[in-house]
């Protein structure tokens, strides 16, 4: 029951993220990040939660990662978010699926460091 509960929240906290992502008056400096967030959620999200060991992700969630502008998802990454999602495993799946984030790059509150 407490994994469902925990795994619910995420999907709560993912579509959170989607509202804040989505154009709005809302969006920092008027910008709008583009890609598949439905894919996102349900390519990826097991592959960023704060539990579990860190995993290679799918070719699925890949291809969903690469329909998105992730420099301007990062921008809008809040402390929430980082309460559900491990951002060195973002970075992870970022690298590992051949998103060109340079060292450094600012993801939240966290630098993604890439080796």
């Amino acid at each position: 029951m407490a994994i469902s509960n925990v795994h619910y929240f995420m999907i709560l906290a993912i579509l959170a993220v989607i509202g804040i992502l989505i154009p709005s008056n809302n969006v920092a400096l008027g910008q709008e990040c583009h890609g598949d967030f439905q894919g996102l959620i349900t390519q990826c999200s097991k592959y960023v939660q704060i539990q579990g060991p860190q995993t290679d992700p799918s070719p699925d969630c890949c291809n969903t990662i690469k329909t998105l502008d992730v420099p301007c998802v990062c921008k809008q990454v809040t402390n929430d978010i980082e309460a559900v999602i491990n951002m060195a495993k973002v970075a992870h799946v970022a690298q590992y699926c051949g998103i060109p984030l340079a060292h450094g790059t600012k993801c939240g509150s966290k630098l993604l460091l890439f080796s």
